[in-house]
């Protein structure tokens, strides 16, 4: 199983807000996941974002790919 760490969209039309959950790499994007573990909200000024460290470094040591986006979130907040 392929795990990766990717963006889910929530929030409204025009209004996106988006939860940062583990899921397995052949669910669709709004799907089934296995555990969330942060928030990102792009709409704010500058983009405000919550992680999990722990989770997100646990998660990165078993093997979890993390998507392009997520990668950059992960710089910003120190866990890569």
């Amino acid at each position: 199983m392929a795990v990766k760490i990717r963006l889910k969209r929530m929030g409204h039309k025009k209004a996106p807000f988006y939860r940062i959950v583990v899921s397995d790499s052949r669910t669709p994007r709004n799907g089934r996941f296995i555990e969330e573990i942060g928030t990102y909200d792009p709409s704010q000024n500058p983009s405000a974002f919550n992680v999990n460290e722990e989770a997100a470094k646990k998660w990165l040591s078993t093997g979890a790919q993390p998507t392009e986006t997520v990668s950059k979130i992960f710089k910003h907040a120190g866990i890569l």
